[in-house]
């Protein structure tokens, strides 16, 4: 699949066609939208923050969107992630046209493996509204765990390095 899929740095050259992603069924209530995203992209720019946010790509065709980078602290992270230095997944969206053919997973694990082989392993973060069932099936097929620990109506789910699991 890598060699039809592509991932380039979101910016303002590809942010209209990013912003053109088939996503009406997905509410921003469970994924920001585009200029959301590139907001917490530049907040990231700005603080220098490792990670990035891709546009992805699909046979030239725009198809996604997905922001992998350093946390910034917020007082509603779980417990365990205090003090420690992870990531956090925000804005992930594919477009529903290519939603269920694997391009999901494929991203999100390559995605993880570039960041990783970039700045460096850490334990990965994201928020899943609490009524957002496919995504909650989706990440714990990754590998996330669900915790209790909430921001907002968002479950938080982590994600350790398989290194760290096997202690």
């Amino acid at each position: 699949m890598n060699d039809i899929i592509a991932f380039e740095l979101l910016s303002d050259a590809n942010l209209e066609h990013v912003r053109a992603i088939q996503r009406d069924d997905i509410s921003e209530d469970f994924v920001d939208n585009i200029d959301a995203i590139m907001e917490l992209t530049q907040y990231g720019f700005d603080h220098n923050c490792k990670g990035h946010t891709y546009a992805i790509k699909y046979n030239d065709a725009y198809i996604g969107v997905i922001l992998l980078g350093e946390a910034i602290e917020w007082e509603t992270d779980p417990v365990e992630m205090r003090g420690v230095p992870f990531y956090r997944l925000m804005g992930f969206v594919i477009d529903k046209r290519y939603r269920g053919s694997g391009i999901g997973s494929y991203v999100l694990e390559k995605v993880i493996e570039l960041i990783y082989d970039e700045f460096g392993i850490r334990p990965i973060a994201l928020g899943v509204h609490k009524n957002n069932i496919g995504a909650e099936r989706f990440y714990l097929r990754h590998g996330f765990q669900k915790t209790k620990a909430m921001e907002g109506n968002d479950y938080y789910y982590l994600r350790y390095p398989k290194e760290d699991m096997h202690g």
